[in-house]
Order: C-alpha cells, then structure tokens, then sequence
C-alpha cells in the first residue's frame, strides 16, 4: 500500500485554473480582446511564433477612435502602452496608429486578454443560463454591447441601402456578434464572403438598436 500511497502523491498537480474576473473587469479585457481580433496581425509580426492572438502586444488600426477606446480600456486595466501614429498618401491620405504593450507588461497582458476573450464568448455563447443572476442577467448583454462597439469601431464596415455589415476574419468573433445582437434583440445575419465573415443587421430600427447600444454614455450623465 505504501508504494502506490506514495506515486499517488507524487503525481504533479494539474494547475488550477485562474478565478474568474470580475463583471467590470471582464467587460473591459473582452472589449479589447475584440478590438484586436478585429485587425489583421501588424505586417512586421504576423510571423512571429510568440504572437498568439494578443499579436505580441501589439495592434494597428486605421481609425483614431478605434485607437483611442483600446488607450482608454488598457489604462483602465493598468495596462501601459505606446501610441505610434503613421501618416502617408498622396492623393488618398491614410492615418495608422499602432498601439504597443512594453515587453515586460505583455505576459500579463495576454493573460488579461485569453481570460476576458474567453469567459466573455463563453458569456454570449453558453446561454441561456436557468436561474442566471441578477448581476449575470445586467452584464451580458452589456458584454455584447461591447463586442458590437469593438466592431463598429475596427471592423471593415460594408454599409448598403438596407443593411449595415460588418466584415471580419475572425469565425468566433463573428458568431459572437451574432449572438450578442440576439442578446440585444435584433435579427444578425451571418454569410461567409471572399476571406472574410460578414455580419449584418437591417437598417432602421434593427440598426439603430444596435448603434445606441454600442455608444458609450458620457460619464457626466453616466447613472
């Protein structure tokens, strides 16, 4: 008995999984995780083995907004980072603005962003929960509030006469865009299109339900 006592014991521990964060932090860290699978990986490190998909702390967007909201969610998650704005053109000017964690804050903040990806997908994905919480029942259309915002923000926008789309690479954070306009009651479309996944709602209210759920609230008038 003594011996297998004794294996038994001296078998490794599997690593137990981190805790849960917390709604306020969730909401924030699953924003920016969306914010970054909606660009493509910056050109000089699509290659880089260590990239994942935090980009090896790095992100590139083309609309200022987009680069602002992804400060203002890392400075809430004491996530420091470096703005670097890029002008070029002639005729048709372009602005890029590339947003880097320093190298010694990447390894928590790729941690941030796997745990606020992956408990916020499974949040809009996992439902309906029988019995859900009050605080449950509040944040998680709250958190599909944020994917659309992240969308509507860095997404490839494909506007047409009755329909406002939006073009991604990224399958799950598309089904999660789905969802979350569920979550937000309005009808989303999903239709694979040349490289890319295209979610769509009709325009008129549908639109306008997903637009005012994505705007933020300024925090003078903020309840």
């Amino acid at each position: 008995m003594a011996p297998e006592s004794t294996t038994l014991l001296d078998r490794p521990r599997q690593p137990c999984p981190p805790p849960p964060l917390d709604w306020l932090t969730l909401a924030d860290a699953f924003e920016v995780a969306c914010l970054v699978r909606c660009t493509p990986p910056p050109a000089t490190d699509a290659r880089r083995v260590d990239a994942g998909t935090h980009r090896g702390g790095i992100a590139e967007f083309n609309r200022q907004d987009a680069a602002q909201r992804m400060r203002q969610l890392l400075q809430r998650l004491d996530v420091p980072v470096e703005h670097e704005l890029t002008t070029g053109g002639l005729r048709r000017r372009y602005e890029l603005h590339r947003l880097s964690v320093p190298r010694e804050h990447r390894s928590a903040y790729a941690a941030l962003l796997e745990a606020g990806w992956r408990q916020g997908r499974r949040e809009l994905l996992g439902g309906p929960f029988p019995g859900a919480s009050t605080a449950r029942r509040v944040w998680r259309p709250r958190l599909a509030a944020a994917a659309w915002r992240a969308a509507l923000l860095a997404g490839g926008r494909h506007v047409r006469r009755h329909s406002l789309g939006i073009r991604l690479a990224d399958r799950d954070l598309a089904a999660v865009l789905v969802r979350g306009a569920a979550l937000l009651e309005v009808p989303a479309v999903l239709r694979p299109g040349a490289g890319c996944f295209l979610v769509s709602v009709a325009n008129g209210a549908h639109r306008a339900r997903i637009v005012d759920s994505a705007t933020l609230v300024p925090a003078a008038t903020a309840s």
